[in-house]
């Protein structure tokens, strides 16, 4: 049998990193505890009226986020408020998934076309390792908007 578990983030800014990643995943914000979201509603304002609800000082409304998978098959990711900014290089890392069973060409552009939205959505590139099998397909290595390092894959 094995274990559940979530990803836990220390970060500057939970929201803004749950939003971030919350676009790249495809996961969703999970309603604030005892609150129906009718499809289109907006979840940030939801958690925004429950914290004015239960009480909490303003400046610890941003303490903590969570994202989860919709299908509730992976992880739930968690992003924990820290004073200090990220130091050093990531010891653990997220590899997403973006061009899984393609070779080549084929899979590398499809990295740069993942690459291309996730640097709209406040990423950065950080290096492209190219293809050299048959240990390693290509991969592009990334940064989120606080620094964590993740790869496309």
């Amino acid at each position: 049998m094995s274990t559940e578990f979530q990803v836990t983030f220390d970060a500057r800014d939970p929201k803004a990193q749950a939003e971030f990643w919350r676009q790249v995943l495809g996961y969703v914000v999970p309603a604030p505890p005892g609150v129906e979201l009718a499809p289109g509603d907006d979840v940030w304002a939801a958690w925004e009226e429950a914290l004015e609800r239960f009480n909490v000082p303003k400046q610890r409304r941003n303490a903590q986020s969570a994202i989860e998978d919709p299908e509730g098959k992976r992880p739930r990711v968690f992003f924990q408020q820290v004073p200090e900014e990220k130091a050093v290089k990531n010891r653990v890392h997220l590899d997403v998934r973006s061009a899984p069973g393609l070779r080549g060409e084929e899979r590398m552009a499809a990295l740069e076309a993942e690459h291309d939205r996730l640097v709209a959505l406040g990423a950065k590139r950080l290096r492209r390792e190219e293809p050299a099998p048959p240990l390693s397909f290509g991969f592009i290595v990334m940064a989120d908007p606080e620094g964590n390092e993740f790869c496309l894959d």
